[in-house]
């Protein structure tokens, strides 16, 4: 790591992680060790009305940190994910900016080494219409799983190494400077998204409601359903303190209540405020944000199952919350977590299921009776995003009244397709089958042979 240049406090914040897994632990947290969180302990957003006029008045004082590192792997891509065409001709970057420039709201990027300069170019391009200051997230060395040795693989050096997930935001800050110059510019308070959750916008009632209440740490949490059995959710320690439990520190005989949505009934939607003060003291206090360790095992090349066997010692951010005295979760609804992971998402996002408002918040479609849609695509043939624009190339269909979209098998979409309800697409002729023009579907099952 001092080889790489990296800084002294990142390389003992690796070492703090380090020697717990050498003495054994595994970062599982088991259901014996916390309890679900009492709904009455959780505000909802619409609750909070009373403090947008303050939330309003600490704009000023406020930073959106904008979590920038992904390449969008998952989708084929090579570049910064955030510089992906998403809607309306607009990048993820451009709308994020765009928001900040009309709220006059400070924004800051943490950057990996493989987003950084295709972000700065990006930044320039934009004209420098907005204060966009970028640093840099750390990386970890992987482990081999067998003896836990730091990995090695002379192929690409590159593999050698992980991101430490974006709990590594908090010793970001620290040694980039940055925490010290947005304290030292006014700056107290933090809004901190994913730069691919269009629906994670700035929002006052949860401002003037940390500065009202001199809350240090607030987690966004929405409602589990089925869809959502997998990600993190929110509980509470035996000694009260709100926690996060993601799937990879749960024990695998424990899987079940993990995902009973009844039990553990709130879920992280990686939208937090932070009180930059708050988390300074913190840091004074310790030296350091230590958070619970993550031990994600995996191949050292993700690409090749029989590469060597590795570990990744990754942390989450919202884990932080037990870390704060004082701090909170609210619920807030399923619109402000509009994640686009993977290209069904994205295919959601660019059809009329979805409009943006005036404030260019990603809003669902006034027609749209129905609950979020559900699509399914054939990894085969839209996996990356090159295969899915190119079946998609004419026009992407109308879904605003549309459940679920299901398409198995090579299919491209001509103009003006129209589906409705519950519809299946399957083809199994062994070559390209193009549906349309102006087909409408509704609530149908087609399988082509």
């Amino acid at each position: 790591m001092r080889r790489h240049r990296l800084p002294e406090v990142a390389i003992e914040t690796f070492s703090h992680y380090y020697r717990q897994v050498v003495a054994g632990a595994t970062g599982l947290i088991s259901d014996r060790e916390i309890e679900p969180v009492d709904d009455r302990d959780i505000p909802r957003l619409e609750q909070l009305e009373d403090f947008a006029e303050r939330g309003t008045k600490e704009i000023p004082r406020t930073v959106m940190v904008v979590l920038n590192g992904g390449l969008g792997t998952s989708m084929g891509l090579t570049c910064a994910k955030s510089l992906l065409e998403v809607k309306d001709g607009l990048t993820f970057l451009e709308i994020i900016l765009r928001r900040a420039q009309r709220l006059n709201l400070r924004l800051a990027l943490m950057n990996s080494f493989n987003t950084h300069q295709d972000t700065l170019k990006a930044l320039q391009a934009f004209g420098g219409r907005v204060r966009a200051d970028c640093f840099l997230q750390h990386k970890f060395p992987k482990l081999m799983r067998s003896d836990l040795s730091p990995a090695s693989w002379p192929q690409n050096r590159q593999l050698e190494w992980n991101p430490p997930g974006h709990g590594d935001i908090y010793t970001a800050l620290q040694t980039s400077g940055m925490l010290a110059k947005l304290l030292s510019e006014g700056i107290r308070y933090a809004l901190v998204i994913n730069a691919d959750n269009l629906g994670a916008t700035f929002d006052a009632r949860l401002l003037g409601y940390m500065a009202t209440e001199s809350i240090p740490f607030i987690m966004e949490v929405a409602r589990r359903t089925p869809a959502d059995m997998k990600g993190g959710h929110l509980a509470k320690s035996k000694d009260g303190r709100l926690l996060l439990r993601e799937i990879a520190q749960c024990p695998p005989g424990e899987r079940e209540a993990f995902q009973d949505i009844g039990l553990y009934r709130y879920f992280n939607t990686n939208s937090l405020w932070i009180d930059l003060e708050a988390l300074q003291g913190l840091i004074r206090e310790q030296g350091a944000v230590y958070l619970p360790i993550i031990l994600n095992p995996k191949n050292i090349d993700p690409r090749d199952p029989d590469s060597p066997p590795v570990y990744q010692l990754e942390t989450a951010m919202g884990a932080a919350i037990a870390l704060f005295e004082g701090a909170r979760a609210v619920e807030v609804p399923e619109s402000r977590f509009l994640p686009v992971k993977k290209c069904p998402d994205l295919l959601a996002v660019r059809s009329d299921c979805y409009l943006f408002d005036s404030d260019l918040a990603l809003v669902s479609n006034p027609q749209r009776k129905l609950g979020r849609i559900m699509i399914s695509l054939d990894s085969r043939y839209y996996g990356r995003i090159d295969d899915m624009e190119a079946r998609f190339r004419d026009a992407i269909p109308s879904l605003v009244h549309c459940s679920r979209l299901t398409v198995v098998g090579d299919i491209h979409f001509r103009p003006a397709v129209v589906c409705k309800g519950q519809v299946h697409l399957e083809n199994n002729t062994g070559r390209p089958v193009f549906l349309g023009p102006g087909r409408l579907l509704e609530d149908e099952k087609v399988i082509f042979e």
